[in-house]
């Protein structure tokens, strides 16, 4: 971010307090999957708070979204609560999807979040189908799909492309390469490093930004939004992002240097929004303000979690014909 600038203080206040909750949040789910209050697989996006929320600022309300199985920040842009997120990760019937989802598997149709979904690049070929059913009913509805940098080699996702290119179909896909497909780096899996270029053999137009700053994204997925909104055509976005933690829970990282993930760390979303407010001299005690609300905010939605019932055992229900 640069040292001074115009901004709209109100607004980046709201995306920062959003990428605080996440990561607050994020930092809970470790703490309660190590205490054994969580199971199942757990992927966290610290890190990479400025990608969901920088983009998905940029959709109208009735615009989809759809995401990978690092879904938790997704949601919470999207419009879910920090307490339905939190009742799912437990496993209660309060979650986003009653307890039965989990991590990996949130859906929130009210606010037309579409899935957290587990089998890598397999949800391209789903925006593909979303961003049909709005072209079919000339709406001007645009679906945002998330995948990571590990989906750019798998079949779904190159055939998932194909449909939007040749149906010409109101998707923005978001590229998260967070420079690793699990334990991965990505010179290790591509020959050719530049995803982005990918999408060009599908006819759909593509960039690459930086994924730190939260305005940038807001700024650059705003302007594909609105060419797909006014055009009918997609566009991809590869952002350039990197997460603090291993793959998952179960994943250590042992497969980077402490130096390396050190020097990413400077430049942390969440630590760049603050300090652009600073810089552009809003009030030390707002941020304050907003860093204890959202903690009182994530400590309601543990007590929430661990308060709630657990999941109705639908598999101890008889169908009879």
């Amino acid at each position: 971010m640069t040292p001074k600038s115009n901004i709209d203080e109100t607004h980046l206040l709201n995306l920062f307090r959003q990428m605080l909750a996440i990561r607050r949040l994020e930092e809970a789910s470790a703490k309660a999957y190590l205490q054994g209050k969580i199971g199942g697989f757990l992927h966290l996006c610290i890190g990479q708070e400025a990608v969901c929320v920088g983009a998905i600022a940029a959709l109208k309300q009735t615009d989809y979204v759809i995401a990978t199985y690092r879904d938790h920040g997704h949601a919470y842009a999207k419009g879910a609560s920090a307490k339905s997120i939190m009742a799912e990760l437990y496993g209660k019937k309060t979650g986003i999807v009653k307890g039965l989802g989990g991590s990996m598997h949130f859906f929130d149709r009210s606010n037309n979040f579409l899935g957290g979904h587990g089998i890598v690049g397999g949800h391209i070929p789903l925006a593909a189908g979303i961003a049909f059913r709005a072209k079919y009913k000339k709406t001007s509805d645009v679906t945002l799909c998330f995948y990571g940098d590990g989906a750019s080699v798998i079949g779904g996702t190159q055939e998932g492309f194909d449909l939007i290119g040749l149906w010409k179909l109101p998707v923005v896909l978001i590229c998260e390469n967070n420079q690793y497909a699990m334990g991965t780096a990505l010179e290790r899996f591509l020959p050719v490093p530049d995803i982005a270029s990918r999408a060009i053999p599908h006819g759909i137009q593509s960039e690459c930004i930086d994924g730190h700053d939260v305005l940038a994204v807001q700024d650059s997925v705003a302007k594909a939004v609105q060419f797909v909104r006014e055009n009918q055509q997609p566009k991809l976005i590869e952002v350039n992002t990197y997460r603090y933690r291993g793959h998952s829970m179960s994943d250590p990282g042992k497969y980077r240097t402490t130096e390396e993930v050190e020097s990413h760390k400077q430049k942390d979303p969440v630590k760049l929004a603050k300090q652009h407010l600073l810089n552009n001299n809003v009030n030390e005690d707002q941020i304050k303000a907003i860093e204890e609300d959202v903690k009182e905010e994530i400590k309601d939605a543990v007590i929430f979690a661990e308060q709630s019932p657990p999941a109705d055992d639908y598999a101890s229900y008889t169908y009879k014909d």
